[in-house]
């Protein structure tokens, strides 16, 4: 429809200029065919329609000859274009043509001029022209004019036409392209000039667009060979041009018969803009590139002290990975804690889940342990992986009882760990053996030596029943069994005086200790009527306090006896005795008296006359006893159940409990204990028993 409408308007035209100007024409020269005469000059203007051409042709030529026609002539003009002059008398050669000279010319005005001189020598009669409007073949006679693609001819002008997919500029000249709007969101593929390989259309601007996923980088790849652009003129520059933008970088322009860049251009955008410019002169065949989406990077460490699994070398976009942490940390998300967390490469090049972080294991703060202290390897209160704690105890009144050096680690679980004992905790169990003022005897205990506070740490002070004990660690005391002989209810005991006076046991140094439970040897002998006891064998009691006792200056326990021979107490053996009992000067000591006496032979106490009515071959010797004293120096009642402590065979200042005050057949002769090594494994067994008991039943 609409070439039937451009073809009409085109018919149109040529009518209206038909009306308005002649299509053909008669010129004659004057006087024709009379003579013409001299010294004339006239010319004619003929025009015909825009479009078309004049067919000028001359079917009578009569003018006088002359050389080079200087005299009469007659000449055709139409811009720069001249044809003749003419002169001569033409006769036509073709017999069934009229026409002598024909003439074309591809405008639609010319002008015919005729000039004479003054005189002619003979009759000439001029020339008859004719003329008329033909079709310009635009197409062909003026290429500059012409169109680029197509070129249309038509009565009377020419109209340009373009191939499929182009367009007509507006000079309706030149083609160019639509190539614009294109945009490619597949992850690879391939873009080229319009037409390519064959020549690229000129005046057009092509743009185009990669858009590719957040997360990937656009990478082109364009071979030499790929690419011919109208090469850059004298001064460097591009007629036609390719240029690429990212957002950040400008690329190029490029043009050449061969790509001037680097084949491969990597940017830093996930959208890529190309523009190819063109203008109106020579075409090349253009260029063709690939493109590929680059995935982004993302960083090979997520948190320290971790690994990733899968392990690569690279890791990109959409990447997945689980995010273990080392041993020894762990992610911490609110009350939870937890080994690992997954992760994924985003399109911003950054981890998901980046806040969380692995950090070290915290054990929390260690443990106390009872009379001790936990010291920082670090100085300061590190309780996280790997950090180094030791317990020690409060010196020198406890010890560690441990296996290794006390030394703990705090592990990747989260707890204080040790080599040797690993969760189990050291104790700091009390010091035994040891005085704090050193032992000196001035006088004798019945009517002995007083001692001073520190000298018997030990020293358990039984206000009812009057009698004395010895504290073998925090939760025993060891006595003498027949001390229960007289039942008195509640027991009153106190560790740490010297002083019994009611004023002294009320002071901060007296401690007071409640019994738990009282264990007598199970081969003690009880009887009806402890006056007339004459067996003291097995006499020896255990007694389990309620609260564990502080250890200090004045009070700590005495060691028990080793279960090696050097312990066994034989003759001569010098020991230390010590009590509240009865002196010489009075029936009870206010003061701690003590002693030291030697081990002598049993036939001593056996040697010795008890007064009436008692009858010392009545009382029984066993070799559970000892017969310690020097005649003079002896303990006597109310010393009961008191220690006689021995100098340790392999530490001087350390002591140990070699006996028990049991009997004697009378005060400040010689006296008999209970042999404690005889009781060793009893004690221990007894102890380990019950403590095994009580933490069964917490």
């Amino acid at each position: 429809m609409a070439t039937l409408q451009k073809w009409w308007l085109i018919f149109c035209c040529l009518l209206a200029w038909a009306d308005a100007v002649p299509m053909y024409g008669e010129i004659l020269s004057p006087n024709y065919p009379q003579a013409y005469p001299n010294d004339v000059k006239e010319s004619w203007e003929i025009s015909v329609p825009p479009g078309y051409g004049i067919r000028l042709y001359f079917t009578h030529l009569d003018i006088e000859p002359s050389q080079g026609c200087e005299y009469d002539f007659v000449e055709i003009l139409s811009g720069d274009l001249v044809k003749g002059p003419l002169c001569g008398r033409k006769h036509s050669t073709d017999p069934a043509s009229p026409i002598l000279e024909e003439f074309y010319v591809p405008r639609n005005n010319l002008t015919l001029t005729f000039q004479s001189d003054f005189s002619n020598e003979e009759r000439f009669t001029g020339f008859a022209a004719y003329y008329i409007a033909v079709d310009v073949d635009e197409c062909m006679d003026f290429t500059e004019e012409a169109c680029s693609h197509y070129c249309n001819n038509y009565a009377g002008g020419y109209f340009c036409s373009c191939p499929p997919e182009y367009f007509l500029h507006e000079d309706q000249k030149t083609c160019g392209v639509n190539c614009s709007g294109n945009v490619f969101t597949e992850l690879s593929g391939e873009i080229s000039s319009p037409n390519y390989p064959y020549e690229y259309a000129e005046n057009s601007r092509c743009e185009y667009r990669v858009v590719l996923e957040p997360g990937y980088h656009v990478v082109l790849n364009i071979r030499s060979g790929d690419f011919d652009v109208e090469p850059a003129d004298s001064e460097g520059n591009c007629p036609d041009s390719l240029t690429f933008t990212d957002g950040h970088h400008h690329f190029g322009p490029y043009c050449g018969n061969k790509f001037p860049g680097p084949s491969v251009i990597k940017t830093k955008s996930n959208v890529l803009g190309i523009v190819f410019q063109t203008d109106k002169t020579a075409q090349g065949r253009g260029w063709k590139m690939r493109y590929s989406g680059d995935p982004i990077s993302c960083p090979q460490i997520i948190t320290p002290n971790s690994v990733l699994n899968p392990l690569k070398n690279t890791y990109v976009f959409k990447d997945s990975v689980v995010v273990t942490c080392v041993e020894g940390f762990e992610v911490v998300m609110g009350d939870d804690s937890l080994p690992s967390f997954h992760s994924r490469c985003q399109s911003n090049g950054e981890w998901s889940n980046s806040h969380h972080k692995c950090v070290p294991v915290n054990c929390d703060l260690p443990k106390t342990i009872d009379n001790g202290k936990v010291n920082y390897e670090s100085g300061s209160e590190e309780t996280q992986f790997g950090a180094i704690i030791r317990y020690e105890c409060e010196e020198p009144y406890y010890a560690l009882e441990t296996k290794g050096d006390g030394k703990y680690q705090c592990s990747a679980r989260g707890e204080w760990v040790s080599k040797e004992m690993g969760m189990d905790l050291p104790a700091c169990v009390p010091v035994c053996g040891f005085p704090s003022e050193s032992i000196q005897e001035q006088q004798r205990i019945f009517g002995g030596t007083q001692a001073k506070p520190g000298n018997f740490p030990w020293q358990v002070f039984f206000h009812s029943p009057k009698a004395g004990g010895v504290l073998i660690s925090e939760r025993w005391v060891l006595t003498a069994a027949h001390i229960f002989d007289y039942p008195s209810g509640r027991l009153q005991m106190y560790a740490g005086v010297t002083n019994t006076q009611p004023q002294e046991l009320q002071k901060g140094d007296a401690v007071q200790l409640v019994e738990e439970m009282v264990i007598i040897h199970p081969e003690w002998t009880k009887v009806a009527n402890p006056e007339e006891r004459t067996n003291f064998d097995n006499d020896i009691a255990l007694l389990r306090l309620k609260e564990p006792v502080k250890m200090g200056p004045k009070i700590s326990p005495l060691c028990l006896p080793g279960s090696s021979p050097e312990y066994e107490l034989t003759e001569g053996r010098l020991g230390y005795i010590s009590g509240w009992g009865r002196t010489e000067k009075r029936n009870k000591a206010s003061n701690l008296m003590m002693a030291r006496i030697p081990v002598v032979n049993m036939e001593k106490c056996r040697s010795v006359k008890p007064k009436p009515p008692a009858d010392s071959r009545t009382y029984q010797f066993t070799a559970n006893m000892i017969c310690a004293g020097d005649g003079k120096k002896d303990s006597c009642a109310g010393d009961s159940g008191g220690a006689y402590a021995i100098t340790d065979p392999h530490n001087d200042s350390q002591y140990y409990v070699g006996g028990l005050v049991s009997w004697g057949p009378e005060c400040g002769t010689y006296g008999l204990y209970t042999r404690v090594g005889r009781y060793r494994d009893w004690i221990l067994e007894t102890m380990r028993k019950y403590e095994e008991a009580q933490r069964s039943q917490e």
